[in-house]
């Protein structure tokens, strides 16, 4: 598989997930912060880049692990608002290790927080330094990608693997049908590039071929 080139305004770095610096005439944004285990580099890219904010794709800890770091820098931290419990340590339920709930929610406390006064709601519409909020709901409540251009950042709502895209297995998305239907809204929206939360670029043919592996008549949007 070819893996698509990334435009020179984006820069993707693995912090076991995908972190996306997004340099534009606007501003600058982190998209998603990896895991505790990659704080040093998470602070190194902070210090270098030093974007004006970071926008959470959804709360998971391979995610937002490195979110309360860049609270703690002042950066504002922005999420969709029903993201934010499981941000601040509200709510704690987690879909891994798949099948054990108790050790997910153990996860979830252990993780540090980010503090509510570092939080910014953003919604779908509404535009973050020139990208759009769109809303990808199924592997969490309020799981959100940014989308300029043609080109969108989808979080978990898509996997980049060696054959193409794929969806994270049933177990660890909140809402397995409704992660499908999110699949089906992507692959119908004009792209040109689709950058996942875990591996590489996808082209929107190749989304496009997974929404059609995966059809279902009983879960087509309406």
């Amino acid at each position: 598989m070819v893996t698509p080139p990334l435009p020179p305004f984006i820069r993707r770095f693995s912090l076991y997930a995908n972190v996306y610096l997004l340099d534009t005439p606007r501003g600058r944004l982190l998209v998603d912060t990896g895991t505790l285990a990659h704080l040093p580099r998470l602070a190194r890219l902070l210090a270098e880049f030093r974007p004006d904010a970071v926008v959470l794709t959804h709360h998971h800890p391979d995610h937002a692990g490195g979110a309360p770091l860049a609270a703690r820098r002042g950066l504002p931290v922005l999420a969709h608002l029903p993201e934010h419990p499981y941000l601040t340590g509200e709510a704690h339920d987690l879909p891994y290790p798949a099948g054990r709930p108790e050790i997910g929610r153990a996860i979830s406390r252990l993780h540090p927080k980010v503090p509510a006064q570092a939080l910014r709601p953003i919604f779908p519409g509404e535009k973050v330094l020139g990208w759009e909020v769109v809303a990808l709901p199924g592997h969490t409540p309020g799981q959100i990608g940014l989308l300029r251009a043609g080109i969108l950042l989808a979080g978990d709502a898509l996997v980049g693997g060696p054959d193409g895209a794929h969806l994270p297995r049933a177990a660890y998305n909140q809402d397995h049908r409704e992660a499908l239907r999110t699949l089906r809204r992507v692959a119908a929206l004009d792209l040109q590039l689709v950058l996942p939360g875990h591996g590489q670029p996808l082209t929107p043919q190749q989304v496009r071929r997974r929404a059609a592996r995966d059809q279902d008549p009983a879960l087509l949007v309406t």
